[in-house]
Order: C-alpha cells, then structure tokens, then sequence
C-alpha cells in the first residue's frame, strides 16, 4: 500500500509567510499614517490657510510688530497709490497699543484659482462677528515645504474727520491729528486724516479732552486695501461751557465798569436825546445762558438774550428839569471760539478777544 502524499506546508514556512503579510500590512499602514500625518501638518501648518491663520492668531494676541514681518503684509506709498488709496497714510495705528480684540477665528474655505489662493476666514471683533478673505500665493520654499507671502496686503485704510477737536483715540491710543498728517501744524481741522490698520479689526474712536468729547464710534475693518470713512462730531464738555460762561460773564462785568452810555466793544448801551448830569452807572441784571454750537471745526456761542441796567440822571434840553433814568437795557449776545496750535483757546465776544491757555 503506497503512503498518502503529505500538501500541508511546513511549519516554519507558514510561520514566515504570517510574518511577511504581518510586516506587509504595518508597511502599509506606516505609509497611510505618514501620508495622513503630512496632509494634517500641511493643512495645519504649511498651507495657505495656515499661513492666515498665523496672521489672525498674531493679530489674536497684540503682536503688531510680527504681523507685519509676515511677507506680503507691509505695503508702500506706490502700492497705495496703485490700489486708489491715500499715498501718505500715517502708520500711526500699526502697533499693539491701538489694536482691537479678535475671538473665534475659524477657518471657513480655501480656493485656488491660477495659481492664488484665496483664503476665507470669519472671527468675532469685540462681540461684532466678520470675515475676511485672503489672497495667497507660494513664495519660495523652506526646505521641503513651502513658503507663502499675501499677494494683497492685509492692511486697511481708514479716513478720519474729528469735528470739533484736533485730539483723539483710537481703542484708547491717544492721538493728535497735526501729528500724523502729511502737513504738520498746518493740518486742515476739518480734512480728514489717513492712517493704516491691521485687516481684519475693530476701532473705537472717541474725543475726550478738556473741550470736546463724543461717544465711541466702532468700525470694523474687514477688507483688504479698503478705505473706511469715519466722521464724528465732538460735543462741547461742560467743564468747557462753565469756563466759557465765567469768561462772558467776565466780559460783561468789565462793560459794566465803563461810565458811558455806549460801552466800546460791548452789546448793550443807551441812546439819550438829552444831557446826562453825570457818567451813567451800568450793571448786569441778567446774564446770557452760552450754549455752543459746533462751527467746522471750533465753536460759537449761541445768540442768548440779557439784560444790563443803567442809572444816569439826564436834564431835560427843553424846560432844564432833571429825570432819573433806572431801567434794564435788553441785548443779544454771541461770538465764536476757536482752539488755537498751541492749545489755547481764543473767544472773540462782542468784538473782544479773550484768550484762554
């Protein structure tokens, strides 16, 4: 009787080929993780949009200066000029101490088209939710990953008309206008003022001086080479309105002291057809209420009525009898004010100049 014929592979060698399917499998394995692993980090540190991610997340914690070390961020007069927005913009606004608050930054989509990238960001800027698209295309390399710049600078415009004050803040960072204007001292009160800003962010301008203050006015810049106006008229403080008062009713006074019946440079006096005995006596029964007006921008005063009295003894020319006249003369009193280089303040009431440092 012939022996059965023995298929079953031997031990060692089926343990081999195990081995090898085993070894196979975590090769592939491997190579599935390291190609996931390279799509994580490109997408989350290597991509165009982690590329703006970074700059949001710099923008995020306050760090102007690193911002704007990012290529493609900082922008010339020419390329100012190229994109129709002022060509002298102060960069007065670049820095930490003028920046906003930016929350939930998400990244919401990534589009390429020839070879740019357009990245759409959203974020919520002090309770206010936006956002904001970039354009992004490679710039080289960093050894075997790629560099990327903005292809249009991030940066904003905003054009500023401060009525009232030639001192201002923006999200607190104190601000005068002669100072970041292209002519100086000589700066137009009324002409508004470029000055650069972080795309996206929110600003808060306010006047709070001595003279003027105005509530804040929130503006959001969300766009790339954007230009964003801002007007606002400041309001005239009440410590500057009691100061203005005391100096009309200074004024008055001082009217009051001339013995004449027609006070120089004065809004009230008195016509006699006849001969006063002697000097007339003069006194403010009722001084006016100022309230000021916004004028451009510096001031006036309201037209307000008052009253002066007079007393003076006047002989008649006709019989030579002698009548006393007591009686309260009405004017209209008004003037204008205007905030000088230096600071001072010069009212001019009645056809009198009267200074204020």
């Amino acid at each position: 009787m012939e022996p059965a014929e023995h298929d079953e592979t031997p031990p060692r060698k089926r343990a081999l080929a195990v081995d090898l399917s085993l070894l196979g499998l975590v090769g592939v394995l491997l190579i599935a993780a390291l190609a996931a692993t390279g799509v994580i980090l490109y997408r989350e540190f290597y991509s165009p949009t982690a590329y703006a991610m970074r700059y949001l997340s710099l923008l995020q914690e306050h760090r102007a200066a690193d911002a704007l070390e990012m290529p493609g961020v900082r922008i010339d007069s020419v390329e100012l000029d190229a994109a129709a927005l002022p060509a002298g913009a102060s960069d007065a606004l670049l820095r930490q101490a003028a920046m906003g608050r930016l929350t939930d930054i998400e990244p919401l989509s990534e589009r390429t088209e020839q070879g740019v990238t357009h990245v759409t960001i959203a974020y919520t800027a002090q309770g206010t939710p936006g956002t904001t698209t970039f354009s992004i295309a490679q710039d080289g390399w960093i050894g075997v990953v790629p560099a990327w710049r903005f292809t249009q600078s991030p940066l904003g415009v905003v054009s500023l008309t401060v009525r009232g004050s030639m001192r201002f803040a923006v999200n607190g960072f104190e601000i005068d206008k002669r100072q970041v204007a292209p002519e100086g001292m000589d700066a137009d009160p009324l002409a508004p003022v470029s000055m650069l800003v972080f795309s996206p962010g929110i600003y808060s301008v306010t006047v709070d001086t001595a003279i003027a203050h105005s509530d804040g006015v929130l503006v959001l810049a969300d766009a790339p080479l954007h230009n964003t106006p801002i007007d606002i008229q400041a309001e005239p403080t009440q410590e500057f309105i009691d100061v203005v008062q005391q100096e009309v009713d200074g004024f008055l006074d001082a009217c009051a002291t001339q013995q004449v019946l027609q006070p120089t440079g004065c809004p009230f006096g008195r016509i006699v057809a006849n001969r006063i005995v002697a000097p007339p006596e003069w006194s403010i029964s009722d001084y006016p209420r100022v309230q000021l007006e916004p004028d451009g921008a510096n001031w006036r005063i309201a037209p307000a009525p008052g009253s002066a009295h007079i007393d003076v003894n006047v002989r008649s020319l006709f019989d030579g009898s002698v009548r006393e006249l007591d009686e309260d003369v009405e004017f209209m009193l008004d003037g204008t004010i205007s905030v000088l280089p230096d600071g001072s303040v010069s009212i001019r009431v009645g056809g009198g100049e009267h200074r204020l440092d």
